[in-house]
């Protein structure tokens, strides 16, 4: 039987990357560190937002990130530390339900190193 509890706390975190910079070394260190099990980079969008006192306007990428809420102080520690934003969106959104097992997948994909207990369990070889 189905356990009713997620087999792990996941959570969305959101932030944009300016669109005339490669994201994937971003990316592609987040899912090596194991803060986040995928991050998924949007096509590029426009954002008009205030900022120091004006109405600006900018081409960006959404990033979409999913991890755990254990990992979620971790991933926003190195967010802000590659990100070459002064103020980088970092939005966390709960995870009401979902799929057990790509919950359990997410809650595998990450942890506090590679080697852990888990490190490669249900990996995939399709996009997230």
């Amino acid at each position: 039987m189905d356990d009713p509890q997620p087999p792990h706390e996941v959570l969305v975190v959101l932030t944009t990357w300016p669109a005339d910079r490669d994201p994937e070394p971003f990316a592609r260190a987040l899912v090596d560190e194991r803060l986040a099990a995928c991050v998924n980079v949007l096509p590029e969008m426009r954002s008009v937002y205030v900022w120091k006192g004006s109405v600006e306007h900018a081409a960006e990428r959404q990033i979409v990130m999913k991890t755990t809420r254990g990992r979620v102080d971790a991933l926003a520690a190195r967010v802000a530390s590659l990100h070459p934003y002064d103020v980088p969106e970092l939005i966390v959104l709960d995870v009401a339900g979902g799929s057990e097992a790509y919950l359990r997948w997410v809650g595998e994909s990450v942890g506090p190193e590679p080697g852990a207990r888990g490190w490669g369990a249900g990996a995939r070889t399709t996009q997230t």
